[in-house]
């Protein structure tokens, strides 16, 4: 039986402006049968725009088929774009990875989340003049609050954070979303940790 792959998210999840084929979730799973591992095409629960209540609230609507193999996690900038409170990012997150376990039939170790990129570098940040150091910082934020999390739970983190900073080149047409190359660097970086939790 090939394993089940669940990655719930926002529009990294979902590769808005890129083709399907350039997702790093499609990706992934590319390159995870290219290591000999048999993998269904991924379920993908994520849609630009979502906070992580609005994930929450499509998790109620949403039909599933626990246990999966692999859950992958990467939720919050929309959060920090709206100013959204930090401790009630800690706490809708902290709900949100117990349901991510729970749905691998509580196998945390098969559970990946992954940071969030720092859209503070692109440009579109530049043309709407936003400030690149305030982005970085909440981002920073938000992404010690997640690491906390998953290491508390014995999930498993992949900080991408860096690979954005260094990258603010590879960003789709919208001068906002990370391109097909981008998210390959990320796949690049995901991937040792998605092989050890199918393992």
């Amino acid at each position: 039986m090939p394993l089940h792959y669940l990655a719930l998210g926002d529009s990294y999840t979902i590769g808005e402006a890129v083709p399907a084929s350039g997702r790093w979730p499609v990706q992934l799973v590319e390159r995870l049968r290219a290591r000999g591992v048999a993998i269904d095409e991924p379920q993908i629960v994520a849609t630009t725009g979502w906070t992580t209540d609005e994930l929450s609230a499509a998790m109620d609507a949403a039909t599933f088929a626990p246990p999966y193999d692999l859950v992958t996690l990467l939720i919050g900038v929309n959060n920090q774009y709206r100013g959204r409170d930090a401790d009630e990012y800690r706490r809708e997150f902290a709900g949100l990875l117990q349901r991510a376990i729970s749905l691998t039939g509580d196998r945390a170790s098969h559970v990946v989340v992954v940071s969030i990129p720092d859209w503070g570098v692109t440009r579109f940040a530049h043309e709407q003049g936003r400030d690149p150091a305030q982005i970085a910082h909440a981002l920073d934020t938000y992404n010690a609050i997640a690491r906390d999390e998953a290491t508390r739970a014995s999930a498993r983190w992949v900080d991408i954070t860096p690979v954005s900073r260094r990258h603010p080149e590879l960003v789709a047409d919208d001068g906002l979303h990370p391109s097909a190359a981008q998210y390959t660097l990320w796949t690049e970086a995901i991937e040792p940790a998605a092989a050890a939790a199918v393992k």
